[in-house]
């Protein structure tokens, strides 16, 4: 019991010290990247196949490069399923909303079609396959993420806070953690319900990680200069405070 009660405390502490905008922005990016998850990019060719979350996912794992930077794999991890657990609480909302009697605006704009408004109630209620799919993938690709960019990290001896490191651990750990992330949702939930092929997940896995590491090229230094300036500030002093405290009884 004493056990748990410090796994607890020392989450509150780390949720605290993690700046709000960041917390606030990462569940954002989860909720909206599994949200659009639900809409696939036409891209005209039968063997190539992506779908709408690339347009946000890549702000889901700039947070968790941030995180790993400046408070090292667990603390990322733990905030990690922090914005899933978020995920969920919004998707039960959503399917609470979807399951009420009445009508969304688009039913009336399409001559009050039933079937645009049980669309509709489907999509934002969600299904219990695509929560269950991107739930899985997530956390997965949070570790994977997390912990491959601390490793990396831990590789360069000479000047581990400087660019070089933190471009280097952000662009291997996100194309990996990326990858593991597009093609566990692809094998869940679009080849077994939506009749993707193999190919197509693995060609879907795969464009979706060139997509996020174009984007992490484009965001990276943002997320370096958070890095820099939470250093500077000293942000996150009493959870480290109370990390050392536990390790040294």
């Amino acid at each position: 019991m004493k056990k748990i009660g410090n796994f607890f405390r020392e989450y509150r502490i780390l949720l605290k010290s993690v700046p709000s905008t960041v917390i606030c922005f990462f569940v954002l990016s989860v909720f909206t990247m599994n949200l659009l998850a639900n809409k696939s990019i036409d891209l005209g060719v039968d063997w190539l196949a992506l779908d709408c979350g690339i347009i946000v996912s890549w702000a889901a794992f700039l947070c968790m490069d941030i995180l790993t930077k400046s408070f090292g794999p667990k603390a990322a991890t733990m905030v990690s399923l922090f914005a899933i657990a978020a995920n969920l609480l919004c998707c039960l909302t959503m399917f609470v909303a979807s399951i009420i009697g009445g009508t969304w605006g688009a039913y009336f704009d399409y001559g009050e079609l039933p079937v645009i408004n049980n669309a509709l109630d489907g999509t934002f209620g969600g299904t219990w396959y695509v929560v269950l799919g991107s739930t899985v993938a997530f956390v997965a690709s949070a570790v994977i993420n997390n912990f491959s960019n601390w490793g990396i990290g831990r590789t360069f001896k000479k000047n581990p806070d400087g660019a070089a490191a933190y471009i280097c651990r952000a662009y291997v750990s996100t194309a990996v953690a990326q990858f593991a992330d597009n093609l566990i949702f692809a094998l869940i939930v679009s080849h077994f319900f939506f009749g993707w092929t193999i190919v197509q997940c693995l060609t879907c896995a795969a464009t979706g990680m060139i997509a996020e590491l174009l984007c992490e090229a484009v965001f990276s230094p943002l997320g370096y200069a958070v890095c820099k300036r939470w250093q500077k500030e000293n942000v996150g002093r009493q959870y480290f405070d109370y990390v050392k405290g536990e390790r040294a009884l």
